[in-house]
């Protein structure tokens, strides 16, 4: 009785185990369209012979290969031979903790090469329409933000410098701080965007943007300001590379170059919104109120509060819209990214008039998962621990993201994108400064031509109440002179005497005494203060209620010139946008980036030619249209030379470094105006004629697929 209890059990076993295997096979197996499609991983895109249209098996026929029946064939029960050779292809899977990680590695490699092809494909059965149109104009807000926040700082000084009372010093760090902001925050979010997500990412960048941005606008002191657009650049850093990196990957092979390209109009949106808000709102000097002596809020305030409203719009937009589906693919989220091609799809056929269109996607190939995040136990050491522990992970998977685009496969093309985008911000924004110190640098001369000078006058017993600008007086005398409700501009008192005068209620600007003696004067009520009297000697004088803080001359200040330069700089840039959009999967991105350097390094030597104000604004229009091409073409081909989890990252690192080039531009530009314009002219051409023969030496991208 044991013998047969004992074969009993065995075969008892042996029922279970098959069983099992049937499961097993049963659930490699899924239901779709009446029909049961295999979950092998592979994407099926309906046209593969069924089950009825290939040779019947001799499963269906109640036959082995041998001919003989065995039981189980009726219910579609597999052979146990085809369960072993099942078993055989599971078991390498299923002990992947014991393999090399190299061979891990490579294997996940092949995925995702498998990946890129499936996803092309199915990003093409979802088509190009309503959906795409609706986050291409969601990102654009985002990418006007970063527009508008260049611009910000540069309307806003010629205020703010008398506002906050800057020094030289003061005014170029303020210039400078928002790059340095955007430098750091375009490496953080782009590195965290391919690990956290873009869609995220993208939100909390934009979000710390709009809140210092709109906090900066109501503080007073120049330190605090500077902190507030310092953390206003980190956020808004972020916004160049997540949008590329984001937008890319719901566009086909056909579309991503063109599509990218028009994306970029929306940076130049910006400028053209940032330069018309600064036209119509700062010169008006009452929009805004004052508190006491100690609070001001002028009119510049309310145009950084306007300037912040594109970030807010897009925050709000992005809401609404979906992560990356190939972003959620490659961290092993198949379900989430088939729900939301499956929305990209319905989305679209509804608004082609063919909502009966099924997306016939079953199943989409995932990457296998090396570097998971490791989750630890709420009941494991206390609240700060596993934040640490999660904020510490994060960063070392970023850090190693940072050193894979270093790696030998990414070597050479992240070094040679680096310099191409050293050199274009280098010369790019160096000269966008440069242009209007230059104009700003002629108006002064044309202005300085007009100088007035009065030797050894002598004026007694007047009032004097209209304003006295571009003037020098020199070894001369005022008696008895009352200065009353008046504007000093740009006038020099040099070794004069200044005896029973009366200054009530005035303002200056560019105004100082030199080597003057003043007797028995009063002052009252305006901002002469200590540092305009230079080796002045002073007798029975006295200082009575002068005023507190610096005052704003928008008559001087803030000519309308300013803003129009900027504004037909970005307006210029249309053309060369349209055109690079329209060629840019016709000619290729190599050659577009090259041509776009190399015509712009010949626009720079037409510079020689401008002494006028307006030649030099039809060069800098001109410089303008012919450079865009090539950021354009810099921005597509970044985006499609790394894969999808390093390409934020990598797109971050060369948007840092492109901000630390026009850093070190500004700088160097800025320093040789009205010294010489042989430096900068040379300077900027040569580095673009090096950038864009470099360029060539960068591979073709326009017929790949999107890794």
């Amino acid at each position: 009785m044991s013998d047969r209890y004992r074969n009993n059990a065995n075969l008892y076993q042996g029922a279970k185990d098959i069983a099992r295997e049937v499961n097993q096979v049963s659930d490699d197996y899924r239901y779709q369209d009446g029909n049961y499609a295999p979950s092998d991983g592979y994407y099926h895109d309906g046209n593969e012979p069924t089950q009825e249209e290939d040779a019947q098996s001799d499963a269906t026929e109640g036959h082995d290969e041998d001919d003989e029946v065995y039981e189980g064939e009726y219910q579609g029960i597999p052979h146990p031979d085809d369960i072993k050779g099942k078993q055989k292809k599971k078991a390498p899977a299923m002990a992947d903790e014991f393999r090399d990680k190299a061979e891990l590695i490579a294997e996940r490699m092949e995925d995702e090469e498998q990946l890129a092809h499936q996803y092309e494909n199915i990003i093409e059965e979802c088509g190009h329409g309503r959906f795409q149109w609706m986050l291409f104009f969601v990102l654009g807000l985002a990418l006007m933000a970063d527009g508008v926040e260049v611009f910000v700082v540069g309307f806003v000084l010629p205020s703010a410098e008398k506002d906050m009372c800057l020094s030289s010093s003061n005014k170029g760090m303020l210039g400078l701080i928002v790059y340095l902001g955007m430098m750091v925050g375009a490496v953080i979010w782009g590195g965290l965007a391919d690990k956290l997500g873009r869609k995220k990412c993208l939100i909390i960048s934009l979000a710390i943007n709009a809140a210092f941005a709109f906090l900066s606008s109501f503080v007073q002191g120049y330190g605090i300001f500077l902190f507030c657009r310092l953390i206003s650049g980190l956020g808004i850093g972020g916004s160049l590379p997540i949008v590329f990196a984001y937008f890319s990957e719901f566009l086909s092979r056909e579309k991503r170059g063109e599509h990218l390209s028009w994306l970029c109009m929306f940076w130049m949106i910006g400028g053209i919104y940032a330069s018309a808000m600064a036209w119509s709102i700062i010169p008006h000097y009452g929009w805004g109120f004052s508190m006491g002596t100690k609070y001001h809020f002028h009119s510049w305030r309310v145009f950084v509060i306007v300037c912040v409203l594109p970030c807010i719009s897009s925050l709000v937009a992005l809401k609404f819209m979906p992560e990356s589906p190939r972003f959620l693919l490659e961290i092993g989220k198949h379900d989430e990214a088939w729900m939301i091609l499956k929305q990209v799809h319905d989305t679209n056929m509804r608004a082609k008039g063919e909502p009966e269109r099924v997306f016939t996607v079953a199943h989409i190939k995932t990457p296998k998962q090396i570097d998971e995040f490791i989750e630890i136990q709420s009941s494991t050491g206390s609240w700060y621990q596993r934040w640490l522990i999660r904020i510490m992970s994060t960063l070392k998977q970023v850090w190693d993201n940072l050193l894979y685009c270093l790696t030998a496969q990414y070597k050479m093309n992240t070094l040679i994108l680096a310099m191409v985008w050293f050199s274009m911000a280098f010369s790019y924004y160096g000269l966008t400064v440069w242009f209007p110190d230059m104009i700003r640098y002629l108006q002064n001369e044309e202005y300085e031509s007009r100088l007035k000078t009065f030797n050894r006058e002598h004026v007694t017993h007047v009032t004097i109440n209209f304003t006295l600008e571009n003037q020098i007086h020199r070894n001369g005398v005022f008696l008895n002179i009352k200065f009353a409700k008046m504007k000093l501009k740009y006038v020099t008192f040099e070794d004069m005497l200044f005896e029973e005068c009366y200054f009530e209620d005035v303002t200056s600007s560019e105004t100082v005494f030199r080597n003057c003696t003043i007797l028995s004067t009063v002052f009252y009520n305006t901002d002469l203060y200590e540092d305009k009297f230079i080796e002045c000697r002073f007798i029975n004088v006295t200082f009575l209620h002068q005023k507190e803080g610096c005052h704003l001359d928008f008559e001087q200040e803030n000519d309308f010139l300013i803003y129009l330069v900027s504004f037909l700089g970005s307006l210029s840039v249309l053309p060369g946008n349209i055109i690079s959009a329209l060629l840019m999967d016709k000619i290729g991105r190599i050659k577009m980036i090259g041509g776009s350097m190399l015509i712009s390094a010949v626009c720079c030597f037409f510079l020689f030619f401008g002494n006028s104000e307006s030649v030099m604004i039809g060069l800098q229009c001109l410089f303008c249209g012919a450079n865009i091409a090539a950021w354009n073409a810099l921005d597509v081909i970044t985006v499609e030379l790394y894969p999808t989890s390093k390409r934020s990252t990598a797109f971050g690192i060369l948007n840092g470094l492109c901000k630390f080039g026009a850093i070190l531009g500004n700088s160097i530009f800025a320093s040789f105006v009205g010294i010489t314009k042989v430096v900068p002219i040379l300077l900027a051409s040569s580095v673009l004629v090096a950038g864009g023969l470099l360029a060539l030496r960068l591979p073709e991208t326009r017929e790949q697929v999107l890794m």
